[in-house]
Parts: C-alpha cells; structure tokens; sequence
C-alpha cells in the first residue's frame, strides 16, 4: 500500500516525522535510486529507499520510551559533527535508534524523552497539545513583581514573537539569588532565557524537571532508563490519548 514517506521514516524508528520531512527537502532521500520529494509516497513492503544511502529498515523494531538526564555540555542534536558531546553517546546498550522528543540547549540540563516512536514524538512535540513542561531556573539577583507579571502574562523574546501566557512561582528568594519555577506549554528556541532577558534577567542555571507530568525524579546526570507503565499512561493522558500501551511493530 502505498504511503507517504515521512509517515513510513517516522514509523520505521529512524526519527520523527518532522525530522523525515527535512531528509527529504535536504534531497537525501531515495527510493529506489530516486531523490524523493515531499508528497510522494511509497509502498514499504516493496520499494527501496535510502537516507543517505543507508537503508531503511521498513519491517519495523522494537519501541522504546526513555527519559535521560541531559547533563550541561551536551547538544542534544543528532548531527552536529563539530561537538564530542551528544546525548546520543550517553546512551550505552540500546540497539534501536532512539532520538530526542524537542530539545535542551547546551548550557540546559534536565529531563529529556527520546523514542524510535515517531507518531509518539510527533504527539509530545507538537504545539497543538499544549504539553506542559516544567523548568528549575535559577537567577543570580532579586527578581521584582514587575518582571514576573510581565512574563507570566506573555512577552516578545524577539521580533514578530511572542511567548503564551504561564505559570511562574517563586521557590527561593534572596537578595543576591533567587529561584523559579517556569511551567510552559510550548517550546520555542531558548524560550526561557530570551524571556528572562527581555526583563533584564541573567540565568545561571536551568533545569528542566518534567515534561507532561513525567519527572526527573532521582536519576543523575547522564543517566538514563525506560518509561515505566505509569510514566508512559502519564503522557498519553497529557496528549489525550488513551493509556492503552502500543503494540510492537510487526517485523
């Protein structure tokens, strides 16, 4: 049957669709020797296709759900060939492509998700769902009420953008530190920190702790495990989706 070939790169494991859509306008999808296009489609029990020259496993892998704390200094691109550090090489003993469910910039540490599940990721990183995520954030001076309101309420981090309304509570407070606790539903470049310095806020640190309800919890920078039922029933309630588990994909 023939399918559209982001759907069958998203449902192989090999990343999201999102992810599919840029291989194919980069011209670095083929199938069967041909440079696809977006729009075209394929039929994934008979035709070849490549993504730089590699072959797609379309018979499909087994699904994993984990959540790793991404420690300060890593990218959690997938590509970057200047940087030695990527999340992906913290990753020890797992033999499906996983990728990362949105990003956390270099200087951001915390919790991230990372699935070969791309209908999953697609779910968790689109803006329609509004899923929630929650952020530690410390800043090296007083924060005044002006600067929460202005915040919370919604402010222009550049040009033609401007965040949604959320939820910031003050957790510790003194003269020269204090700290606060971001919860947003979306999840703009460097969203935080532009928002704060649109206020004339220094961050020092940023640390995010949940992404729909599912929490850091004790793991260590660097560490990483599974999704346990209740975590995976956690995030399929956020995206409002049934808790029943997906099956693995036929091989």
């Amino acid at each position: 049957m023939l399918t559209r070939l982001q759907k069958i790169i998203s449902d192989s494991g090999y990343c999201s669709r999102r992810k599919a859509e840029e291989f194919i306008e980069k011209k670095a999808v083929k199938v069967n020797g041909h440079t696809a296009e977006i729009g075209d489609r394929a039929d994934p029990d008979k035709d070849l296709i490549t993504i730089y020259g590699e072959k797609l496993n379309t018979k499909g892998v087994a699904l994993r759900y984990i959540k790793l704390y991404k420690p300060r200094g890593y990218l959690t691109s997938m590509e970057d060939s200047h940087s030695d550090k990527l999340i992906t090489d913290l990753l020890k003993d797992i033999p499906e492509r996983v990728y990362p469910v949105g990003r956390l910039d270099k200087n951001s540490e915390g919790i991230i998700i990372l699935t070969n599940d791309g209908a999953f990721a697609n779910d968790i990183a689109h803006p329609r769902k509004h899923i929630a995520k929650t952020y530690r954030v410390t800043i090296p001076s007083k924060v005044n009420e002006e600067q929460l309101a202005r915040m919370t309420v919604g402010i222009e981090i550049e040009k033609g953008v401007t965040t949604q309304p959320c939820t910031i509570n003050v957790l510790t407070e003194a003269p020269e530190r204090t700290v606060l606790e971001f919860i947003i539903t979306e999840g703009k470049n460097r969203q935080i920190r532009k928002m704060c310095s649109a206020v004339g806020l220094e961050v020092s640190r940023l640390k995010r702790t949940s992404v729909g309800g599912v929490k850091l919890g004790m793991l260590k920078p660097g560490e990483y495990r599974d999704l346990t039922a209740e975590e995976m029933r956690t995030l399929r309630a956020a995206m409002g989706k049934s808790d029943a588990p997906r099956k693995k994909r036929a091989k």
